[in-house]
């Protein structure tokens, strides 16, 4: 196998635009759902269980790492999983692949997350419209979080279909096999 490319977005773009940019995001997302939401139901909002929707805030993260964790189940002794502090109180998860792995594969655990957990909360935001302004806000907050998973994606989609991915300290490296080099 040879490198085709290697992808390191934080390195590439630098971690303050792609908070920036993340940050925009959120304020977008947040700005065009709460409007269309308000348009398919403009019913009366309530600030009843705040507990809750903060309950929610800080479980999204963590129900972020096990569904990119979920699709990695049956290679789980491949992958190495670290926790760092931030700040000295934020904890950060991450999830490393040590051997190349199908990059269907990978692309389905980058966009797990953003596909599952957003559908359940716009599904929620649907079912409970008195509390959509919550759901806003997470689904806001989530797509924020998937950010740097899109970029990747966007990138990693378009190597070649048969390519492997491997996860090193300078980023994804896209692998494909010598004949199709």
């Amino acid at each position: 196998m040879h490198c085709w490319k290697t992808i390191n977005v934080k390195k590439q773009y630098g971690m303050e635009r792609l908070f920036l940019l993340s940050s925009i995001m959120v304020i977008a997302v947040f700005s065009i759902a709460y409007a269309l939401l308000g348009i398919i139901n403009d019913s009366h909002k309530s600030d009843d269980f705040f507990w809750l929707f903060a309950i929610g805030v800080l479980m999204v993260y963590p129900l972020h790492k096990i569904i990119h964790f979920i699709p990695l189940f049956t290679i789980r002794n491949n992958i190495k999983v670290t926790v760092k502090r931030r700040y000295g109180i934020l904890p950060i998860v991450s999830i490393r692949v040590c051997d190349p792995i199908n990059k269907n594969r990978f692309l389905f655990s980058l966009i797990a997350p953003f596909i599952f957990i957003n559908s359940a909360i716009l599904i929620g935001a649907l079912l409970a419209p008195t509390f959509a302004h919550y759901f806003t806000m997470l689904f806001a907050y989530h797509c924020g979080m998937c950010f740097i998973d899109l970029i990747y994606v966007k990138n990693l989609s378009k190597s070649p279909k048969s390519a492997f991915i491997e996860e090193t300290d300078a980023g994804y490296q896209i692998l494909v096999a010598v004949s199709n080099y």
